[in-house]
């Protein structure tokens, strides 16, 4: 079984493999926060950081969100020794004469949010968090979930937290809003792009709050309903079955996922999806690979170090980060991550723990999903998986959110950066990005959001504008371990450009090949490197501020530079990445495969496509 080692921050497994392994991974992740339960057991607290919501609205979160694993426990017949002060943090949580009565919510509350998992509790388990009330606290604990049928919910995701409320009220035989139920369900209709993809909302991101949002609570209604709404069960069912072969193509090999996107501090909610997809059973995908991606996904995050000294899961990725986090991440927030421990629902005799686990099935090593304007490369030697972005239209202006959503590539082996402010190089740690800056200025713009962005087989392009008088038309020629950047720039002004690589965890005797337009360097964990094509001066090494990466504390950057006068330039670069290997040595003076297919002309750029199409780029 799982021990917790008290002196680190990490957990070890052994070997995390059956029902009984994930009971006991559950106990040790919930187990250090007994003694952080009030005195009446209604709140939670973990840490003493902020969020954009008070501190006891966030102590009502942590409560809450330990939930998402201990329901499917109980669910499938376990025990546990938290459940009394769970029953008892209920009773005062909602009794308005309590010193901590969890209060009335306002519109769009961070609270209506933790409402969700009391509904699916109502529904998946009455006579454990029902049943035991007496009529008076049931009464209670009606009528302050009863509050979201009041206040309106963001026009997102968020309104699949009212539709699990008032599941719950249905299942209990109580009042239900079964009109704001039927509006929501339709709503999310409407966020339906096809091809089993969802948008976080009108022009919403299609990020991880797909998967681990809307089709997972489309997965518990499914699941929860499917005798009283069998026509929708059977869609949700059908859109998830279809998702999953996308879905599919973010996860490596040893069982790491794509970062991309807000709300990374989730961590492993990032296999919840996979669980969910089993408990609805949605046929058509082998039990077998769904074991085996949420088994080896919880074990690359436990050999991470995401706790504290105590055991406690702290904000961050693969680390203890504030630098990356949102707004809306408090001490506990983290903690929605057990959303994964769904599988714990179904009974021993199921099928999931029954088969054997499975490794990936064949996935093809280009895969366009363009409702999520991403072509996935995937480098089957080294395991390394890469989602190369053409853009979006819109922004959602989230924390870091040209960080999170513009990068022109993201990457399982390589993580992605956030700045630490847009003060240089060094702070604004630029990776997979073209930074501007009026020269001398030395404050730089990014991509933020896009005026066009398309995806042709494997060859991304968009239009963006980082000042009313400067245009950048970029193509991406997505590949692995090399691909090419290009990129046409019309500027009104004199700009310092920088275009920046892969981000490289550093470690002791890092070695590094610099030349003029060329930059290389290599540590424990692979190899990173740029090579400048046309239009760059310069290539040098940056050594970004610590803590903006979201996999290694401390990185180092290959960069090219250059300097542009007003008028209209083209740059074109070749960017080398693989976690897998061991030395720079020789490899910018290799001719990569990609740049065999892009031919640079005087008047023309010439690709072939992954298809073997050819792509025509006029240089005017």
């Amino acid at each position: 079984m799982m021990q917790t080692m008290k002196a680190s921050t990490t957990i070890a497994i052994n070997p995390l493999k059956t029902r009984e392994d994930l009971v006991s991974a559950l106990e040790q992740l919930t187990d250090p926060l007994r003694p952080l339960y009030s005195r009446g057991g209604a709140r939670l607290a973990i840490g003493g950081t902020g969020a954009s919501y008070p501190a006891v609205t966030a102590e009502m979160e942590g409560f809450s969100r330990v939930l998402w694993g201990l329901v499917p426990l109980l669910m499938g017949g376990g025990e546990s020794g938290l459940w009394d002060t769970v029953l008892d943090g209920i009773r005062h949580g909602t009794d308005p004469a309590h010193e901590e009565y969890w209060g009335e919510v306002q519109d769009y509350d961070q609270r209506l949010v933790e409402m969700a998992v009391f509904g699916f509790a109502l529904a998946a388990i009455p006579g454990q968090i029902w049943s035991p009330l007496t009529q008076k606290e049931q009464e209670q604990l009606y009528s302050w979930l009863n509050q979201i049928n009041s206040h309106p919910c963001y026009d997102c995701n968020w309104l699949f937290f009212n539709v699990l409320v008032n599941v719950g009220f249905r299942r209990i035989g109580r009042p239900y809003d079964a009109e704001q139920l039927e509006n929501n369900l339709k709503r999310m209709d409407d966020f339906y792009l096809g091809d089993g993809w969802y948008s976080d909302g009108i022009n919403g991101h299609s990020d991880y709050y797909v998967p681990f949002a809307i089709h997972y609570y489309a997965l518990l209604y499914a699941k929860l309903m499917e005798q009283e709404d069998p026509e929708r069960s059977q869609v949700f069912k059908e859109r998830a079955r279809l998702f999953a072969t996308e879905f599919l193509g973010w996860f490596a090999p040893d069982g790491s996922a794509l970062p991309y996107g807000r709300s990374l501090t989730y961590r492993f909610a990032q296999a919840a999806f996979w669980g969910a997809l089993v408990y609805a059973g949605v046929e058509g995908f082998p039990v077998g690979v769904v074991k085996g991606l949420v088994l080896r996904n919880l074990r690359w995050w436990f050999s991470q170090p995401i706790f504290d000294a105590g055991g406690i899961l702290t904000i961050g990725y693969t680390y203890p980060n504030l630098v990356m986090a949102e707004n809306y991440n408090a001490p506990g927030s983290p903690y929605w991550a057990l959303k994964t421990f769904l599988p714990l629902a179904l009974s021993a005799e199921h099928p999931f723990w029954k088969e054997e686990e499975l490794p990936l099935p064949d996935i093809p090593a280009v895969i366009v999903q363009k409702p999520a304007h991403l072509v996935i490369v995937r480098e089957p030697a080294s395991g390394h998986v890469a989602a190369f972005n053409s853009g979006h239209l819109y922004t959602n202006e989230h924390t870091h959110t040209s960080a999170k959503y513009e990068k022109f590539v993201y990457s399982t082996g390589f993580g992605f950066s956030v700045p630490r402010s847009e003060w240089g190089l060094s702070q604004g740690a630029f990776d997979s990005m073209l930074a501007l800056s009026e020269s001398g200025d030395n404050l730089y713009r990014v991509r933020r959001r896009n005026m066009e962005s398309r995806i042709v087989d494997n060859v991304l392009h968009s239009v963006w504008k980082p000042w009313t008088n400067v245009e950048v038309r970029t193509w991406i020629v997505a590949g692995l371990p090399w691909h090419i950047r290009i990129h046409r720039i019309e500027t009104g002004r004199p700009l310092d450009a920088a275009e920046g690589g892969f981000a490289l965890g550093q470690e002791a005797g890092v070695e590094q090949q610099i030349g003029l337009t060329t930059a290389a360097v290599s540590t424990a964990w692979g190899i990173s490197g740029v090579k400048g094509l046309i239009g760059y001066e310069k290539a040098e090494l940056i050594w970004p501020n610590a803590n903006t990466n979201l996999l290694h504390p401390r990185t180092v950057l290959p960069t090219l530079t250059t300097f542009l006068e007003p008028g209209i330039h083209w740059l074109a670069s070749a960017v080398y990445g693989d976690p897998s290997g061991d030395s720079c040595g020789g490899i910018i003076e290799q001719l990569p495969e990609s740049i065999l297919k892009v031919t640079f002309d005087k008047d023309i750029i010439k690709v072939l496509t992954s298809s073997e199409a050819e792509f025509i780029i006029k240089r005017e």
